[in-house]
């Protein structure tokens, strides 16, 4: 759509940290490298283009920040022969005016074209590079031969890009009827060299919170290179994960929130490991942050109790694993055969525990053994291929059949005639779809947390399906797995009623539940996520503490008030933003609101927000809300999901049936909870009479075993097949061997558990340490005879088998071993 404004200059938060654009492995171990930075930007949409660029972007730097001129350095775009490209002769000349051509270099296409994607918009860029360097070795080599070289003090500080053409799906370009400006400027690199330090880090954007960290470390910064990479690592790393929780982005386990619990948890580590900071300590930087930002990104000033909280809350969450992984390490350490660590070991490491491979590497360099980096890296190939292939889209170009806008008539009607704007072939896990923009649609896409619409369109050939409608921007299409015979016929389009209804039900009912939270909770809630569709409403929101079954009880009771008051919906669309706020209307952080927004109301006094869902017309439509679990997704926030109309009805009568069904096998007692407490007191007691004979019965086996233990040449020897309920009683048996015989004890035992072979070996640690025995070792050589495998610790080590037959032989070998 046309830009209200043609020139525009702007900071924005950045994240370099997956997909094309990633310097996550090198932030820390460099001065440069941020996984969040501030972008300053001028933009220029079809206004002025590479002079205005250029000769503004050179006033600033060397008149407004008086920034030496003969330390810059200015690249221009040489041309692509095989892309058909002509040399930027254009931008050339225009630097020929303000440097001297000894300052002025060509860049190749990797360096010198901005492309973000497979297809689009793109064009050539002029990168603006700065010598850091002491004079004196600026005298020996000559910056023109460090630009682009990754030398940490010749960096590139601005690049304008001049977007000129098209790229298409075939790879082809077009020129674009206007040209357009972007530049970019790292605030932080900008800062670094206004103050003349030789690292980003030296500067006051970060060196408030370094200082922090070495009077909570006990550590001094530029005295060792390890710790100073840590407290680079949590200075960044801090920004990044703060501001993104600020905007709405939790840390979990897919997608984005897996990128941002992988940079907190880099950052923990690198604490935890160099600095000694064994307690939770990232999360004490967050006021730091937000007072620095106050007035610049407000959102996070205003969050930072809540932002706090949840980074403090991963942190003791990832403290526990990291723990975890170091035992883990402990033991594959204890039970190698070899001096290097197997690839696929390393990689377990890094995908389960989050251990890097610089940190596993240190720990077995410690302990005299190195890792398997390349098998490592064939590995994180082998995943990154297979997220590549789970992710990878093939998009066609757009087909344009008509200059029509589309327009939205689903709000008000589920039927409407339409005919094709555009279309275009994906092809999305090797199944080809289409993308569909209708003229006049009926169909919502999904936004906002609601799912989009089906239904069908129909010509007079054919019906077919509209498997889901999708939004990209603000341009909304429908997915079909084919197209219309004729693309230029008008089209009947009818939403699928029956969908709409119980979405539309849930909804409400989640603009009615938000707000019943707030009145019993607190001011406080605010929505962190949600979804809504046929089967369920899904509600994430702020709140540090379980909701009690009385407080969900009140919020159920408000919500069924509010349906059966049947209350009207009062909606206002194309109101400025400006006075639905003054209105009371809640606004939701990371949502994106235009100038012009829609405003649902159900009580003016009780829940007004800004929304672009459908909605019922009235909440007795509704019927009734049921919440169904109240659970804990994140640090800070909880989620309630409940269900509404037929779908509580389904719940209740599903609910009904079990409750039958369990009164008659109770065979319909007068009171049936008093019936299954009884039940269940008469549990508790066989259990312990259970475990009393278990125990009764372990004594009566361990007194037989200490009578069989023999004596050969000065060892403690046991070899027993024994019978036993679980592993754990194995497990507690050979423990009790050894502490009545903590020297020169060699024990094995055997039992068939649920038809399963079990072994246990259990060794003393003058037997480990003196005479180099290793549990691990024995236990795998012995469990080859039960078809199995197992492992542990170089004192005591488990296997599991598949073949019972072969338990005898295992046992027996034993004293083979000897």
């Amino acid at each position: 759509k046309e830009p209200q404004s043609k020139r525009i200059a702007d900071t924005q938060k950045c994240l370099r940290v997956s997909g094309k654009h990633n310097d996550l492995e090198d932030v820390g171990h460099d001065t440069y490298h941020h996984t969040m930075f501030e972008m300053l930007g001028n933009w220029s949409f079809g206004d002025y283009f590479k002079k205005e660029a250029i000769h503004w972007a050179f006033e600033l730097l060397t008149e407004v920040y008086k920034l030496p001129k003969d330390r810059m350095y200015a690249s221009v775009f040489e041309g692509d022969v095989k892309e058909k490209l002509e040399f930027d002769q254009e931008a050339w000349d225009i630097w020929k005016e303000l440097l001297p051509e000894s300052q002025i270099l060509k860049g190749n296409k990797k360096d010198n074209f901005w492309e973000m994607g497979d297809s689009g918009p793109c064009g050539p860029c002029s990168e603006i590079h700065f010598d850091l360097r002491p004079n004196d070795e600026i005298n020996k080599v000559k910056g023109r031969d460090l630009v682009n070289n990754d030398h940490p003090q010749v960096i590139e500080i601005w690049n304008n890009v001049f977007i000129q053409y098209n790229r298409k799906a075939d790879s082809s370009l077009e020129p674009l009827p206007a040209k357009h400006v972007d530049t970019g400027m790292g605030f932080e690199r900008l800062v670094r060299v206004i103050q003349g330090k030789t690292s980003n880090y030296d500067t006051d954007v970060f060196m408030p919170m370094i200082n922090f960290i070495e009077i909570h470390s006990g550590k001094k910064y530029g005295v060792d290179e390890k710790t100073d990479v840590a407290m680079r690592v949590l200075v960044d790393h801090i920004r990044a994960v703060a501001f993104a929780i600020g905007d709405g982005q939790l840390p979990s386990n897919n997608k984005a929130g897996y990128v941002i619990r992988r940079i907190l948890r880099r950052a923990v580590r690198y604490g935890f490991t160099f600095l000694d900071l064994k307690e939770p300590f990232f999360h004490k930087l967050v006021p730091l942050l937000a007072d620095q930002f106050k007035g610049v990104f407000n959102e996070l000033y205003l969050q930072k109790d809540f932002v706090t909280r949840v980074v403090q809350e991963e942190e003791i969450s990832f403290l526990r694993t990291l723990e975890n992984g170091l035992k883990r390490l402990d033991q594959i350490i204890g039970s190698q055969n070899t001096k290097s660590i197997e690839g696929k070991v390393v990689f377990e490491l890094y995908d389960t525990f989050g251990f890097p491979v610089d940190l596993t590497a240190l720990i077995a360099k410690e302990r005299g053994l190195s890792i398997d980096e390349k098998a490592f890296e064939t590995e994180m190939n082998i995943q990154k291929d297979r997220s590549r292939q789970a992710a990878s889209v093939e998009t066609g170009d757009w087909v344009q059949l008509t200059e029509e806008s589309s327009v939205f008539y689903g709000y008000d009607t589920l039927q409407t005639n339409a005919q094709i704007v555009k279309y275009r072939k994906v092809k999305e896990k090797n199944k080809e779809l289409y993308q569909i923009v209708l003229d006049n649609n009926p169909f919502y896409a999904e936004s906002g947390g609601q799912i989009g619409d089906t239904g069908y369109i129909e010509d007079a050939f054919e019906k077919i399906q509209v498997l889901d409608t999708k939004k990209e921007n603000d341009l909304t299409y429908i997915l079909s797995e084919k197209l219309p015979r004729q693309t230029d016929a008008v089209l009947n389009c009818m939403v699928d009623a029956a969908k709409r209804k119980l979405t539309t039900s849930h909804h409400t009912a989640t603009h009615l539940l938000q707000a019943a939270l707030r009145q019993v909770l607190g001011s406080h809630v605010q929505q962190k996520g949600s979804l809504v569709n046929t089967n369920l409403l899904r509600f994430d929101f702020a709140h540090f503490a379980k909701m009690t079954d009385e407080e969900l009880k009140k919020v159920e009771e408000i919500v069924n008030q509010k349906i059966q008051q049947g209350i009207v919906k009062s909606e206002e669309r194309n109101i400025p933003i400006g006075k639905a706020i003054e209105k009371g209307a809640t606004a939701l952080f990371g949502e994106k609101y235009g100038d012009s927004v829609r405003v649902i109301t159900f009580d003016p006094n009780y829940s007004i927000e800004l929304c672009g869902g459908t909605h019922v017309e009235n909440t007795s439509q509704i019927g009734l809300i049921k919440i169904v679990s109240e659970s804990s997704v994140a640090a800070g926030v909880r989620r309630i999901e409940a269900v509404t109309s037929s779908k509580a009805i389904e719940y209740f009568n599903e609910k009904t049936e079990t409750l039958e069904k369990v009164n008659e096998l109770l065979k319909s007692p007068k009171d049936i909870l008093k019936t299954i407490q009884d039940l269940l007191d008469e549990k508790v007691k066989l259990s312990k009479l259970l475990e009393d004979f278990e125990h009764e019965k372990l004594n009566k086996i361990r007194e037989e075993l200490f009578d069989k233990i023999k004596d050969k040449d000065g060892l403690h020897f046991l070899a027993e097949t024994i019978q036993v309920n679980n592993p754990e009683s194995l497990k507690t048996l050979a423990f009790q061997i050894r502490n009545k015989y903590p020297d020169n004890l060699f024990c094995v035992l055997g039992s068939v558990i649920n038809e399963k072979p079990q072994l246990a070996v259990i060794l003393s640690d003058n037997l480990v340490n003196l005479k180099g025995l290793n549990a691990t070792n024995i236990v795998r050589d012995l469990a080859k005879e039960i078809d199995g495998g197992g492992g542990g610790q170089p004192f005591f080590a488990t296997a599991g088998g598949k073949k019972a037959e072969g338990l005898e032989k295992a046992v027996s070998m034993a004293e083979g071993i000897v």
